[in-house]
């Protein structure tokens, strides 16, 4: 796996590691590839020496962000889920936003299936022919 480029300077070097680790772990959580973590895995993902890692997981821990078991795995606070979380969103924003035709994130077919079903129906023309709006422009104030 290729290295990701670090900045040179130590304090930028510890920020980069804090969010690309719990960025990484935020995305194995919800993937449902467990909660914990060992140095080796994180390794794999993002290219840095596992020794390396280690340092960083224990600030990560002292920060507060990280907990560690005895067993030597790494696993998220919930400070650390919700910084992980926001700088996964940030990277990801580009692919995560609506596209061209797509509801927004306070579109009711997000809150129910059925809504959802009629949603996406109207969207793609079969209730109300070609209708250019959004499919619920009527129920948002």
């Amino acid at each position: 796996m290729e290295r990701l480029h670090e900045p040179k300077t130590e304090a930028l070097r510890a920020m980069f590691w804090r969010d690309e680790i719990l960025q990484v772990m935020f995305w194995i959580k919800g993937e449902g590839f467990g909660d914990e973590v060992d140095p080796e895995l994180l390794e794999r993902f993002l290219g840095v020496d596992a020794a390396v890692g280690v340092l960083y997981l224990r600030r990560l821990v002292d920060e507060g962000l990280l907990f560690e078991t005895d067993a030597g795995l790494f696993g998220l606070t919930e400070d650390g889920r919700l910084h992980g979380g926001r700088v996964f969103a940030e990277e990801f924003s580009e692919l995560t936003r609506p596209g061209h035709g797509e509801c927004g994130p306070d579109c009711w077919c997000h809150a129910d299936s059925e809504e959802a079903q009629a949603c996406a129906a109207e969207r793609v023309g079969h209730l109300h022919g070609s209708h250019d709006a959004h499919p619920h422009d009527d129920d948002h104030p």
